[in-house]
C-alpha cells in the first residue's frame, strides 16, 4: 500500500512540474510578444490610421525614413494579387538591443487596404507568391479589421521587400463593395523606436547633459555603460549615467552646458508611411470597351474604303 502511495505522489508531483514548466514557458512567450511590432499599435489603437493621415507607429518611431509600396493600377474581382512594402535600408548597420547589445535590424509593415479586400487564403495563393511569403507571417489587425494587415518583427537582412498577397472582393456578391478607385495606405519600420506606449523612452536615444560644468572624470561600469562625473558652475559635484551600448561623444576636462549631446546617436533605424491607388475593374466593363475598340477600328477601315471608292467614281466620271 506504501508503494502505490509513493507512485501516486510521484505522478502527481511530475504533473505539477508540468503544468509549472508549460505556465512559464507560455508567459515568457506572451511577454516577447508583447515587447514586439506590430502588437503595440494592436493593442493601442483601434485603427492604426489616424483621422490626420498619420500611421500610428510613428508614435514611437520618431526618425523618419523612406518606404515604397507597388500594386497593380488595376484589379478584377476575386483574383489574387500582390502589394509590395520596399523597406531599404543599410544593411551593415547595428542597432541597439534592449539589453545594451548591438544587433542586426528588424523589420515591420502595416498595410491599410479598402474595405472587402483581405489577405489571400493559401488554397487561392500561387506557387510563385508562396515562395515570396515563405516564413514570412502575415495577420489581419483585427477581428473586424482583416483589409488591415500587419507583418513582424522579422529579420530585415531578409525581408527588405515584404510581399502581401490579397484577394479582391466582388461587387456581384458584397453590394457594399463598388468598381471605384480605391487608396491603399503602407508603413514600414526598420529598427526599434525612441518611445515606448507608456511614454517612457527606451535606450536607443542620445544622452543629454542635464547641466552646465566640466567633465571631472568618466569611469567605465563593470556592467556597461559609464558615469560621467561634472563639476558644476557653482562647484558642486554631480554624475550622469550612460547605460551600456551608446557610445561617447565627450571626454575628460570637457566643457559642457545643459542639453548637449553626452552621447551619439544610436538610432539608426525609422519608420516612413506611403500610398498608391487601385482600380477594382468591372469585367463587363471591360469587354464593352474592348468591343466598342473594335467596332470603333472596323468602322475606320470601311470609311477609309468607302472614301477610296468614291474617289476612284469621281476620277472615272470626270475622265468619262
Amino acid at each position: 500500500m506504501n508503494s502505490n502511495y509513493h507512485k501516486c505522489l510521484i505522478k502527481k508531483i511530475i504533473i505539477i512540474l508540468l503544468v509549472t514548466i508549460g505556465t512559464s514557458e507560455y508567459n515568457l512567450l506572451l511577454q516577447n510578444t508583447a515587447l514586439a511590432f506590430p502588437i503595440y499599435a494592436q493593442q493601442g489603437y483601434e485603427n492604426p490610421r489616424e483621422a490626420t493621415g498619420r500611421i500610428v507607429c510613428a508614435n514611437c518611431h520618431l526618425a523618419q525614413k523612406n518606404i515604397s509600396v507597388e500594386a497593380p493600377k488595376s484589379i478584377l474581382p476575386n483574383t489574387v494579387f500582390e502589394a509590395t512594402v520596399k523597406i531599404p535600408y543599410n544593411l551593415e548597420s547595428k542597432q541597439i538591443l534592449g539589453n545594451g547589445t548591438k544587433g542586426k535590424l528588424n523589420v515591420g509593415a502595416v498595410l491599410i487596404l479598402p474595405d472587402g479586400f483581405k489577405l489571400a487564403p493559401s488554397n487561392l495563393i500561387s506557387s510563385d507568391i508562396k515562395a515570396k511569403t515563405k516564413n514570412v507571417y502575415i495577420q489581419p489587425y483585427s477581428t473586424d479589421k482583416k483589409n488591415i494587415l500587419v507583418v513582424g518583427p522579422m529579420a530585415g537582412n531578409a525581408n527588405q521587400e515584404i510581399t502581401f498577397p490579397i484577394l479582391s472582393p466582388d461587387p456581384n456578391k458584397d453590394k457594399n463593395i463598388h468598381f471605384l478607385k480605391y487608396p491603399i495606405y503602407a508603413g514600414g519600420n526598420r529598427g526599434r523606436g525612441q518611445v515606448y506606449p507608456n511614454g517612457d523612452k527606451t535606450n536607443n536615444n542620445a544622452i543629454t547633459s542635464s547641466t552646465n560644468g566640466k567633465i571631472t572624470d568618466i569611469q567605465e561600469l563593470e556592467k556597461g555603460g559609464y558615469q560621467i562625473h561634472i563639476q558644476t558652475l557653482d562647484g558642486n559635484e554631480m554624475s550622469e549615467n550612460i547605460p551600456p551600448g551608446l557610445d561617447l561623444q565627450v571626454a575628460k576636462g570637457d566643457n559642457i552646458t545643459s542639453n548637449q549631446l553626452l552621447t551619439q546617436d544610436p538610432n539608426v533605424g525609422g519608420f516612413g508611411q506611403n500610398e498608391t491607388e487601385i482600380v477594382l475593374q468591372s469585367p463587363i466593363r471591360i469587354k464593352g470597351m474592348i468591343a466598342f475598340f473594335i467596332i470603333t477600328a472596323i468602322s475606320q477601315i470601311f470609311f477609309v474604303l468607302k472614301k477610296k471608292q468614291w474617289e476612284k467614281v469621281q476620277a472615272s466620271e470626270m475622265n468619262f
